[in-house]
Formats: structure tokens, C-alpha cells, sequence
């Protein structure tokens, strides 16, 4: 099964990431994917969208607010274990990010990577999902 945009326009992305400039570049790309996100920064405000339903992928950044990305995506998987969840370590490619650099002399590893990586990570995240509720 292929991932197309009609089937994008159904997915519900609760995007958490608590640093407003990566949360805006990475809403912005799925957005143009086709992708329905509820992007927040806040913990709280994640638990408060996810028990409005309807979410489908939570992508979480390694650190929210003063917790591990990993421990705030055990609690909220456990809210919602229909929903897929995929760790978001790197930097997106963006000449927002890399201007801020190139400001600074800071230097990234590894490279940041492109919006359509992404869009094909969150398609094969939510096609395994998907695959994986089917047989169960």
C-alpha cells in the first residue's frame, strides 16, 4: 500500500516539540504533505490534545519541557496505544536554522535532513501502524 495524499488528509499528527522555530519548519513541511498537525510545545497542552482523540502519530523531539522525549512518549503512547510514535533527533533542512548557525559558527552533526525525509518516514511509520492494527 502506498502512502498518498488522500490517505495523508486522514492522518492526525500531534507534533511536540518545545522549540518554536524547529515546531514551525517541521509543521510547515507535513502541512504541505497533506498532513493534518496539531503542533504545541507544551507537555500538558499535548496531553489536553490527545484526549481530544483522533490523533494517529504523536512525532515527539528527544527533550520536551524538562523531560526526556522518551518518557513524555511512554506516557502519552499509554494514553493512546493505537497511536504510532516516531522520535525526532535531528534538525530539519532549513535556511531559518541554517542562517541562525552561520550567525553563531556553530556547526551541526549529523546534517540536518530534508522535508521530503521526513514525509517518507512519517509515511512508513504510519503504514507499519496501520499494517500492524489490521493483523491484530
Amino acid at each position: 500500500m502506498e502512502w498518498t495524499n488522500s490517505s495523508r488528509e486522514t492522518a492526525t499528527i500531534l507534533l511536540l516539540s518545545s522549540e518554536p522555530l524547529v515546531r514551525t519548519i517541521l509543521t510547515e513541511g507535513l502541512r504541505r504533505a497533506g498532513y493534518v498537525v496539531e503542533p504545541t510545545g507544551s507537555f500538558g497542552a499535548a496531553v489536553d490534545l490527545l484526549a481530544d482523540g483522533g490523533i494517529d502519530l504523536l512525532i515527539i523531539r528527544p527533550y520536551v519541557d524538562s523531560i526526556s522525549g522518551y518518557e513524555a512518549a511512554k506516557y502519552l503512547h499509554a494514553r493512546n496505544p493505537d497511536m504510532a510514535v516516531l522520535i525526532v533527533a535531528g534538525l530539519p533542512e532549513d535556511e531559518r536554522i541554517q542562517y541562525r548557525d552561520d550567525l553563531e559558527g556553530f556547526k551541526r552533526f549529523p546534517p540536518p535532513f530534508t522535508a521530503a525525509q521526513l514525509v517518507d518516514k512519517v509515511d512508513e511509520v504510519l503504514k507499519t501502524a496501520k499494517e500492524r492494527g489490521a493483523h491484530t
